[in-house]
C-alpha cells in the first residue's frame, strides 16, 4: 500500500501551499476536504494547518480553517481583493431604494456592503453575524439579524430557529457568497450545515445572485445547494462576453451573467 506522501507525491512544502491557496480560494475549508484532495490523512492536514496557523497565516477553526482575511480581528488581508471590488461594484446596480434583502457572508460581500451607497434605504436580513455588524455602518439600512447557535466553522446561524425565521420571509434578493461553482455541479460547499441553511434563504427569495471571482468557476465541492437554474444572476469581475462565461450563458439561457 502506498503511504500519504507517495499518493501525490507533494512535499510539505507542496501540501502548506496548497492548503492556503484553497482556503485563500474558498475562504475555509474543511480537513476532511483537505485530505481528499492531498491524498493524505486527516491527521497530517491538522499538523500542517497547525504550523500555520503557528506562522499566522491562516486561522485554524473546528474541522478546519479559514482564510485571515474573513476574521474578525483581520487588517485588510482579502484574496484577489481588487477583483471582488469589481464584482461588488457590479452587485450595488442591482439594488434600489426600499428593497428587502437577505445577505450572506464573505469577503466579496464584505467589498459589496462597503459599495452600497450611505442614501440607499434597505432592510436586509443576514444570518452571519460579521455581515451584521459591517451593516450597521450604513446609515439607511435596517438590518435585521436572523438568530440561533452560530457554527464555528461558517460563522452563520444554522439552528432550527434559522430555519423557522427563513420560512417567513419573501426577500426581493438574495446575495450570496460563493465557495464552488460549475455548470454540472452548480452552486455547492463542503459544510453540511451551511449548505442546508444557503438552501433555505433561496427559497426565502425571489431572486438569487452569487458573486464570484472566477478562479472559482468550473470547480465542485461535495454537496450541492443548488442548480444554476434556481440562480438568477451570476456576477464576476469579468465582461459577459469573456470566455470563460460563455458555457453558463449557453447552458443556463434564463441566468443573467453581469
Amino acid at each position: 500500500m502506498s503511504t500519504e506522501n507517495e499518493v501525490l507525491n507533494y512535499s510539505k512544502e507542496e501540501r502548506k501551499n496548497h492548503i492556503l491557496k484553497e482556503i485563500n480560494l474558498h475562504t475555509r475549508v474543511s480537513f476532511e476536504t483537505l485530505s481528499a484532495k492531498l491524498g493524505v490523512s486527516e491527521d497530517t492536514v491538522r499538523r500542517d494547518i497547525n504550523e500555520l496557523d503557528a506562522d499566522a497565516l491562516l486561522i485554524k477553526v473546528k474541522g478546519g480553517a479559514m482564510t485571515k482575511g474573513y476574521h474578525y480581528s483581520s487588517s485588510n488581508q482579502t484574496y484577489a481583493v481588487e477583483a471582488k471590488q469589481v464584482i461588488a461594484q457590479k452587485a450595488v446596480g442591482l439594488l434600489h431604494d426600499g428593497m428587502v434583502l437577505i445577505v450572506d457572508g464573505g469577503t466579496t460581500i464584505r467589498e459589496f456592503i462597503r459599495l452600497i451607497p450611505n442614501d440607499l434605504n434597505l432592510t436586509v436580513f443576514t444570518i452571519t453575524a460579521l455581515t451584521a455588524v459591517q451593516l450597521l455602518d450604513k446609515p439607511n439600512i435596517k438590518t435585521i439579524m436572523i438568530g440561533g447557535s452560530i457554527s464555528s466553522y461558517s460563522q452563520m446561524c444554522v439552528s432550527g430557529e434559522a430555519f423557522h425565521q427563513l420560512a417567513n420571509i419573501k426577500a426581493d434578493l438574495l446575495v450570496l457568497g460563493t465557495n464552488a461553482l460549475d455548470i454540472d455541479g452548480g452552486y455547492s460547499d463542503s459544510d453540511w450545515e451551511t449548505v442546508q441553511v444557503k438552501k433555505a434563504m433561496i427559497q426565502a427569495s425571489k431572486k438569487t445572485a452569487v458573486l464570484t471571482i472566477t478562479e472559482k468557476l468550473n470547480t465542485v465541492l461535495k454537496m450541492k445547494i443548488a442548480s444554476l437554474s434556481e440562480v438568477n444572476y451570476v456576477i464576476t469581475e469579468e465582461e459577459p462576453n469573456d470566455k470563460k462565461l460563455k458555457l453558463y450563458k449557453e447552458n443556463f439561457p434564463n441566468l443573467t451573467v453581469i
